[in-house]
């Protein structure tokens, strides 16, 4: 009894159409990864930006906090000082005056703020201590990271100045090397390094409160 001969259609895919079919999916299956791994990597880079500049944002507005708040102890201990290194503020705190630190060490922002202190002659002690915590690095008083440089202008008289730069009067003997008083406004100047997530300098101006 003869079989009956099967139809030219039924005969299926051959084994290289099938081959071909199955690169021609594998190649679409990796321009899709690719495609959702540069959407996976835009968007944590997005958010890492967002995250630097939200936390830029509050180092700023602690600053304004110290700098509103700035109180002349009548001591050695000046309100604010800059040494290049260091940023130091004489404060008003609760119970007390308060020394804080802020300080720029191998590309990051540190701040350290002392106890109250009611004795004006324990702001240098706080001063030292504050200095020999940050030397310490610890990690509690990391603020900020990605700052290549700082750079701080006081604002005396009626112009912008090095905050390191001092004054000179003169005298019977010639000119005398003092001490300038409290600026009335500083301007922060900060350089940010390559990979911190945020590009070039960035410039604020800040009103200075002596109370």
């Amino acid at each position: 009894m003869r079989r009956p001969a099967l139809r030219r259609g039924s005969a299926g895919f051959t084994l290289v159409e099938v081959l071909v079919a199955l690169v021609v999916m594998a190649t679409m299956a990796a321009m899709a990864w690719r495609g959702i791994d540069a959407l996976v990597r835009s968007r944590e880079t997005a958010q890492g930006h967002l995250a630097q500049t939200a936390r830029l944002q509050t180092v700023m507005a602690q600053w304004e906090v110290d700098l509103r708040a700035l109180q002349d102890s009548h001591s050695p201990v000046q309100p604010l000082a800059f040494d290049g290194g260091n940023l130091v503020l004489t404060r008003q705190g609760n119970g007390g005056l308060q020394v804080v630190v802020w300080s720029l060490r191998e590309g990051s922002l540190w701040r350290w703020e002392s106890p109250a202190v009611r004795v004006v002659e324990d702001l240098e002690d706080q001063r030292q201590r504050g200095l020999q915590q940050l030397a310490q690095r610890n990690p509690s008083l990391r603020a900020f990271d990605g700052v290549a440089s700082w750079q701080f202008y006081c604002y005396w008289g009626n112009a912008w100045s090095n905050c390191q730069s001092t004054g000179t009067t003169t005298s019977n003997a010639g000119p005398v090397k003092t001490t300038n008083p409290t600026p009335a406004g500083l301007r922060i100047a900060m350089q940010f390094a390559e990979g911190s997530g945020l590009s070039g300098t960035l410039t604020r101006e800040l009103e200075v409160t002596v109370r």
